[in-house]
């Protein structure tokens, strides 16, 4: 008893803590394994993959009670320096695990890169760890060769080490078939089988595979962005993005809903061109990565509901009349090549479920990525483009809605306005005294008073202004006294600058430009666009707010293009948004492609967010009685009976007083009209 009692070493696992005892000579991994330590193989424990890295600790650890030192673990073997001079050798201190066996007490470190189920930060200082666990892995299976004394065909044999190795007895598609005899004895009988939720094979490799990869995808009426990553690591290794070619049948949505109705090809039309538009991306990504795309064998996509049914080849007429009726509102998962993929014949797509007839499966992938349902801060989550998308809520309730915003935050409906491109302005400021501007374009860092200006301008030059330029040039404009409450350009005030110019019966403001062809100017008609904008995305957050029975919110992000470009404290001075901490209101990005990335990479993520959306409380807008009421209201600048200026003076905050304003008007406008998904 003695003698087997010396033989046992105690071994400490870190940072799950995790320690047993064992016996003298048991590899690293098999301990592992029995302690439940999350290490990660895919090779079966033969040193081919190198994932199953850990660190020795040295050193007295009083707290654990032991004293660990690299002499206990045994030498480093052939096994080790074959894979080192295949690959890149081992850091000093590092170990395959599956190699390295027990010799004295010992601390070990896995490093998160060898982490089964590691956390994957996105880069955000405000992002959110994914635990890696996608749906798709490898295995490496050593198969039992042809032999004339035993019978078994060779796919039986391949179940069996399965089976036996890694505890797996998949489905095996009869598409693999005809290629299985020749991969088996060209790897030697050892061949990588990736498989899909443990239940079905996907694709096999002769010998061993290294890597296998997936895609996030966000079809957007606009514009589609592919985020490759690499289903081993995590990683994203290229994103890139496209215009959706659908937009030659019209830049709203309503509009492709429209040609689908007048041309009875129309929607396989647009399905065709969606989906060429997919593969033409997702060959160019693999492309900017050096990545085979036969490798790919995960995709999930983000769509607005008009775009999810186009994708799946649905029509969308439906839900271009009340009442905007889904074909499918649960998850989608399919084979890629029914989608006309050109990936891995095997791969498997999984479509994100939608909430609404006018609320996606893009606002389910925000959902995922900013968690408004994990905790019990009441979260307001806004996805800001022709329609905005509004989630509102924390762990007990969440709703939503869509808001017919319109396109003028996106640069549309205005004089001067065009999308955020370079040469558009978007950053606009006014002199309260003298009234002189200054501005500063994308595609150059420079202010317009500052030297060397003009010469770093983009090719083109200031070619217009974008969203987030209008509505900063709006909120100065009333900060500066020449914009009424309710939102009229003052003439009385054209005394003061000869950029106050009438226009007709109204008066416009020059923020760019002294020669008439060239300048670029704010219209009484474009702050009244601006205005309409505004007011139904604050009538639809009052709404949810009514509904939730809460004044206040603990927490605002902003989604999207345009939601990363505004200045959060413009966007409150308009009266965008309701009252908050301005701390509390930050740009949450492609919060839709990053859900979609979780999905991808986190197969638990997947019920999560099916589970969430079915308790989601859908508000129609346009059945609400209150909604007209909180726009004509929100119409005012900067938000009616729910403005709060004081809160928000942006840059101007310690200038001198600002002039009366205009006693507010009610307005009688309507909203902008409804641009369905």
């Amino acid at each position: 008893m003695q003698e087997e009692t010396e033989r046992q070493a105690r071994v400490v696992f870190t940072p799950s803590g995790r320690r047993g005892q064992f016996p003298h000579g048991t590899p690293v991994l098999q301990a592992a394994w029995e302690l439940g330590v999350d290490i990660a193989s895919i090779c079966g424990g033969r040193g081919l993959c190198g994932r199953c890295r850990v660190v020795c600790g040295e050193g007295d650890f009083p707290k654990h009670g032991i004293v660990s030192r690299p002499e206990h673990l045994s030498p480093a073997g052939a096994v080790e320096t074959r894979f080192g001079e295949r690959n890149r050798p081992l850091a000093p201190g590092h170990r395959l695990s599956c190699q390295a066996a027990i010799q004295g007490d010992l601390l070990i470190d896995v490093p998160p890169e060898s982490q089964v189920h590691r956390q994957v930060v996105r880069k955000e200082a405000d992002s959110r760890p994914i635990r890696l666990d996608p749906v798709v892995r490898l295995y490496l299976v050593e198969v039992a060769p042809a032999d004339l004394q035993r019978s078994g065909s060779d796919l039986t044999r391949l179940l069996d080490a399965l089976e036996t190795q890694w505890d797996l007895r998949p489905a095996f598609p009869a598409a693999l078939l005809p290629d299985l005899q020749d991969l088996l004895r060209d790897g030697g009988w050892s061949v990588t089988v990736a498989v899909h939720q443990d239940a079905e094979i996907l694709a096999i490799w002769p010998g061993f595979k290294q890597s296998i990869y997936g895609v996030a995808i966000d079809v957007g009426s606009t514009t589609i962005a592919a985020h490759l990553c690499d289903l081993g690591s995590g990683n994203v290794l290229c994103s890139n993005g496209m215009m959706n070619p659908q937009i030659r049948f019209g830049e709203d949505l309503m509009s492709r809903v429209s040609y689908v109705m007048m041309h009875p090809e129309g929607g396989d039309e647009l399905t065709r061109e969606v989906r060429r538009a997919v593969n033409e991306l997702v060959a160019g990504t693999a492309a900017d990565a050096g990545v085979d795309p036969r490798d790919i064998l995960s995709l999930t996509f983000v769509c607005n509901p008009i775009m999810h049914h186009l994708l799946l080849g649905i029509s969308p007429v439906k839900l271009g009349e009340a009442p905007f009726t889904l074909a499918v509102e649960e998850s989608v998962q399919l084979a890629a090549r029914d989608l006309g993929l050109e990936v891995n014949p095997g791969a498997v797509t999984y479509v994100l479920p939608l909430i609404a007839g006018h609320v996606g499966a893009d606002t389910a992938g925000m959902v995922l990525c900013e968690q408004p349902h994990g905790d019990g801060a009441v979260s307001l989550l806004v996805d800001i483009g022709t329609n905005a998308e509004i989630v509102l809520g924390n762990d007990q309730r969440l709703l939503a809605c869509s808001s017919p915003t319109g396109p003028a935050f996106e640069g549309a409906q205005v004089s001067a306005g065009q999308r955020a491109a370079p040469g558009a302005i978007e950053r606009v400021r006014i002199d309260p005294v003298t009234l002189e501007t200054r501005i500063r374009v994308i595609g150059s860092d420079l202010w317009s008073d500052q030297a060397g200006f003009s010469d770093a301008l983009p090719g083109r030059g200031v070619t217009g202004i974008c969203g987030s330029g209008i509505i900063e040039a709006v909120v100065e404009m009333w900060l500066a006294g020449i914009l009424t409450s309710d939102g009229v350009i003052d003439g009385s005030q054209a005394s003061r600058t000869p950029r106050l110019v009438r226009d007709g019966r109204t008066f416009s403001f020059v923020i760019h430009g002294e020669q008439d062809d060239k300048q670029i100017t704010v219209t009484q008609t474009d702050v009244r666009q601006i205005q309409l904008a505004k007011a139904a995305l604050f009538a639809g957050i009052r709404l949810l707010m009514d509904r939730l029975e809460v004044s206040s919110v603990d927490r605002i992000r902003l989604a999207g293009a345009f939601g990363s470009h505004i200045d959060v404290r413009y966007a409150m001075a308009l009266g965008m948004i309701p009252d908050c901490p301005l701390d509390a209101v930050s740009a949450a990005g492609n919060a839709a492609g990053h859900g979609a990335r979780i999905a991808l990479l986190n197969r638990a993520s997947r019920g999560e967010i099916e589970s969430v959306v079915k308790r989601v409380e859908k508000i129609e807008t346009a059945v609400e009685p209150n909604f007209q009421a909180h726009f004509v209201d929100a119409m005012a600048i900067p938000g009616g009976a729910h403005a709060f200026p004081d809160r928000v003076r942006p840059h101007a905050a310690s200038g001198p007083d600002r002039p009366a304003r205009a006693q507010r008007r009610r307005s009688k406008r309507k909203p902008p009209r409804s641009n369905s998904g």
